[in-house]
């Protein structure tokens, strides 16, 4: 007898509230998971929407990046609320900081990845969380970015040119119909970075709403991360 792997359904994995601390003094809360039954292969730093619009780390693709990934890829994903954010785990301290002061936040969330020897680790951005992985992300020994429906509005093309010849990967999903930077706008921004990857998704949207759209970006994900893990399961065992 098996499940559906759709909508709520979380995956067994090692689940681990954690705490990051900021070089400016903040506490941010957070949740590791890791596989159950083999070490991880990789690891997703998972970095949320905008926290004035309701982005959160229970947003949800990252909310089932982290409850299906380490049971059907072997992958560690990290998750958190960016300073002044609060969610069902609790509320980070701090207050909004536009980009800027989140510096700290991704630097403190690298810091877990180091402490607990976490393998190759990726960010993964969606909206607003993308501008924080292109404006702070080469300071860390990442793998590359993987960044879902960027805005490119806080990136200044300076930031933006900075990861070619970085030697890190660049990955950019960008929906079909997004709401503020489309496939063809994406193609001459990220123009920039010759070696960047543009995965344009037919009838996606900013939000990814729907199973079909989630399973296409966690598919993406995976592509990237760890490919011998694709196609990605629908069901599990009961």
């Amino acid at each position: 007898m098996t499940i559906a792997i759709t909508g709520c359904v979380e995956l067994p994995a090692f689940r681990e509230d954690v705490e990051l601390r900021t070089a400016d003094g903040l506490t941010l809360v957070g949740e590791l998971s890791l596989p159950e039954t083999a070490d991880p292969v990789a690891t997703l730093v998972c970095l949320h929407p905008l926290p004035t619009h309701g982005g959160f780390m229970d947003s949800h693709i990252i909310r089932k990046a982290a409850a299906r990934l380490p049971a059907l890829a072997d992958l560690a994903v990290l998750r958190f609320n960016f300073r002044g954010v609060t969610s069902p785990r609790g509320t980070s301290e701090g207050a909004f900081g536009d980009g800027v002061d989140e510096r700290h936040d991704l630097a403190a969330a690298m810091a877990l990845v180091t402490q607990r020897g976490l393998p190759h680790p990726w960010l993964v951005g969606w909206s607003f969380g993308t501008e924080v992985a292109l404006k702070w992300g080469l300071e860390h020994p990442v793998e590359g970015a993987i960044l879902l429906s960027p805005p490119l509005r806080r990136t200044t093309d300076a930031e933006l040119a900075a990861w070619a010849g970085s030697g890190k990967r660049l990955v950019a999903v960008v929906p079909e119909l997004d709401d503020y930077l489309r496939p063809p706008e994406a193609a001459e921004r990220f123009a920039a970075v010759p070696e960047a990857e543009l995965v344009a998704v037919e009838g996606g949207k900013h939000l990814w709403v729907g199973e079909k759209q989630t399973a296409r970006v966690l598919s993406e994900i995976v592509r990237v991360v760890t490919p011998a893990a694709l196609p990605l399961p629908t069901e599990w065992p009961a």
